[in-house]
């Protein structure tokens, strides 16, 4: 059977078959059970009605809101009754203090909550919820596997919700594989399913990562469930990223930002503020950009590290941003922009543990590669943003009005940003825009021959950037 889509075999194969999967996984043994007699009532559904689209309301599907603006953001709202919510991260990133978290929400309004652990025994959870200052009222434990027996308990307790962690641990007697197949998963995910729905209850389940960073398990139990939500965290980073990979019931594109604290995940209201409070002014190698996530912009610091390399391939490491994007705006850098980084060993990171995948952070990246190798600082109320194409020209981004703003909030005061994105803008009172069109234009802008000084204000013996005016038309 295929780990990914479920496809099935008579034979071992080194990659999946099926047309439309792509995965190169080899196929994994699974025995095939007997067909059992009077399989379980859940297959059995009632015959549900034929209902015209027109006569169904379309009026908003109803919602629970969370203390956690954060987790309500990244929702869509709150929870929503009868939802499977999967989710995922790796070992140690805090599922089970968020989904610990989320119990206290519930059991907070005198609800009761049914806490399903086949990893951690109850005096673990205990010492977890003890931390978090959780007596636990309104919190049953179920320390149980066995699939039948849960969803036995299920009906019988009937909670508001119903948390499963972690649904690699659960098994039913009727698929012969063990605990964490592909079988058992599928089995686990189509019974949970089904009572979610049938009950109204949501049920919030913890998933397991792979060493590649996918789900794992089946990839047919991210097509059953409802929610899938990602945990991400970068080594020694405090904060942590909640994404949706998967949302029925809103965007994927919000973002939820938390801060691992004694007491638990902490919601950051204002992660931008957050981090510019610990941001040195004047520093070398370090831009602003402003970089969109759902519906909100968040101002992060794009630091960068240039030095001579005593390698014949000079190194690149890239920490919050793609590798490959480095290697391509290092080489238009060095090729249209007169930046000689192609003897430079390039460390390039995200302040705060965070992950950039748009484009726009393109221009702030060049710039504090710029800053570092000409030992110059940038001007600390400066702020950038712009995509670099592969003829150094800087193109236009979207939501540029809402990145200014953002910007203008926290008290910056010069923006650099793409000449076609200065139409239709509205320049906050105070502040000086610069429209670029080409990256020697938005080098020239931040770094001069009167800036030859370091931070400390002594001479320094690096190189100074030098304008060539010939080069650039007009």
């Amino acid at each position: 059977m295929c780990p990914s889509c479920g496809n099935e075999s008579a034979k071992w194969m080194g990659f999946c078959p099926a047309q439309g999967c792509g995965s190169q996984d080899p196929l994994v043994e699974t025995a095939v059970a007997p067909a059992a007699k009077g399989r379980p009532g859940w297959l059995a559904a009632k015959a549900a009605d034929v209902v015209e689209l027109s006569s169904i309301s379309s009026s908003d599907q109803p919602r629970d809101p969370l203390p956690s603006h954060e987790l309500n953001r990244v929702l869509g709202g709150g929870v929503v009754p009868g939802s499977v919510v999967l989710l995922a991260g790796e070992p140690g990133v805090g599922k089970s203090t968020l989904l610990l978290q989320l119990a206290q929400y519930v059991a907070a309004k005198g609800q009761t909550v049914l806490y399903i652990s086949g990893e951690e025994s109850p005096q673990q959870i205990k010492l977890r919820s003890d931390r978090l200052g959780f007596a636990g009222d309104g919190v049953l434990m179920l320390p149980e596997t066995d699939l039948a027996a849960v969803i036995e308990k299920l009906d019988s307790v009937r909670p508001a919700l119903a948390i499963v962690d972690s649904i690699q641990t659960l098994y039913s007697d009727d698929e012969t594989s063990g605990p964490g197949s592909v079988g058992q998963v599928r089995e686990a995910g189509l019974r949970l399913l089904r009572w979610a729905k049938d009950s109204g209850t949501p049920v919030f389940v913890s998933g397991h990562m792979t060493k590649d960073g996918s789900l794992a398990g089946p990839r047919v139990l991210e097509h059953m469930v409802d929610v899938v939500l990602y945990l991400e965290s970068q080594e020694d980073g405090g904060y942590r990223l909640l994404r949706a990979g998967k949302n029925r019931f809103g965007a994927t594109t919000e973002v939820g930002v938390f801060e691992m604290t004694e007491k638990g995940l902490a919601d950051v209201d204002d992660p931008s503020k957050a981090l510019l409070s610990q941001r040195a002014g004047g520093s070398i190698g370090a831009a602003l950009a402003p970089v969109v996530e759902g519906s909100r912009a968040l101002l992060l610091e794009v630091q960068a590290l240039t030095s001579p390399s005593q390698l014949p391939a000079p190194r690149r490491v890239a920490n919050g941003v793609d590798y490959n994007r480095l290697l391509m705006l290092t080489a238009v850098a060095s090729r249209r922009a007169g930046l000689e980084l192609s003897g430079q060993d390039i460390i390039v990171n995200v302040a705060g543990g965070f992950k950039i995948s748009e484009p726009a952070a393109d221009l702030a990246l060049v710039l504090a590669m710029a800053s570092s190798l000409y030992n110059c600082p940038l001007d600390p109320e400066i702020f950038v943003f712009g995509e670099v194409g592969l003829s150094a020209e800087v193109r236009a981004v979207s939501q540029a009005q809402r990145r200014v703003t953002e910007a203008a909030r926290l008290g910056l005061k010069k923006c650099i940003l793409p000449e076609s994105n200065l139409e239709g803008l509205t320049i906050p009172q105070g502040m000086k825009a610069v429209g670029v069109r080409t990256l020697r234009q938005a080098v020239n802008a931040v770094l001069s021959r009167d800036r030859s000084k370091n931070q400390d204000g002594d001479r320094t013996e690096d190189l100074v950037w030098e304008p060539e005016a010939s080069l650039e038309p007009g």
